[in-house]
């Protein structure tokens, strides 16, 4: 079963969750979800640095190339670290029963070989390139628009985290249908092979507000894990002199 008809809102899931797991319940999949972030964001911010540094030494890049920017930065790891993401989506929905990361992707190719650990790698790319581009094409042109006598205040980290958020909340909201589509093709890699039978499923099912369903955890979690990690990132980058 993908779902039902009947969606319980952000709350009502958050209750239910509690209720039959207990709060570890709302912590499932936190190891695969270490694995992934924080070799991933890692991988991202000195893919992104390496990139910029190589092609804008001298000048700041326009919106159009700030969007490429993060786009092909967010490629090269979406593809290094789709496998255990994979394994994160699984875990959370529950329909798995797995002993680890590690025995997991031994199981996922065991059984379903190369594809299955790169199942959904279409509609993933879909999806978080067009996130990352556009994320940093926001976030770029919304620190230009800081006064320039606000960029040595202690107020600069708050300033970031802002801009973060804005950002962050625009890509989600444009990226939210990809989201879903990945999620059913990593849950059912059997029933979907291809992005179009997902998304016919989908619509079937919901019609187009299906495409929707979970927009506002997922932009939560997104927006401000974004946020946090790009103000971090330019505090660091800032103490060590490198930008």
């Amino acid at each position: 079963m993908i779902w039902s008809k009947s969606h319980a809102g952000m709350l009502k899931t958050l209750v239910t969750v509690i209720r039959n797991e207990k709060v570890a319940g709302l912590w499932k999949g936190v190891t695969p979800s270490i694995w992934r972030c924080v070799p991933g964001v890692g991988m991202y911010f000195c893919t992104l640095h390496e990139l910029k540094a190589f092609f804008f030494s001298e000048t700041d890049p326009t919106a159009a190339q700030s969007l490429l920017l993060g786009a092909t930065a967010r490629s090269i790891v979406g593809v290094s670290m789709l496998p255990v993401t994979v394994v994160k989506v699984r875990y959370e929905c529950g329909m798995f029963q797995y002993r680890g990361v590690a025995a997991a992707l031994k199981d996922m190719y065991r059984h379903e070989g190369r594809k299955g650990l790169y199942s959904g790698l279409s509609a993933t790319l879909l999806r978080d390139v067009p996130f990352s581009g556009i994320y940093f094409m926001c976030y770029s042109e919304l620190k230009k628009r800081i006064p320039g006598d606000q960029l040595d205040s202690s107020f600069v980290p708050i300033l970031h985290f802002t801009c973060g958020i804005v950002a962050g909340a625009m890509a989600s909201a444009v990226t939210q249908p990809a989201d879903v589509i990945k999620t059913q093709m990593q849950i059912h890699p059997y029933k979907f092979k291809w992005m179009g039978s997902a998304a016919v499923s989908v619509y079937e099912i919901d019609g187009l507000k299906g495409f929707f369903r979970g927009i506002v955890p997922r932009t939560v979690r997104r927006t401000l894990m974004a946020a946090m990690a790009w103000t971090v990132y330019e505090q660091i980058m800032k103490t060590l002199g490198l930008k």
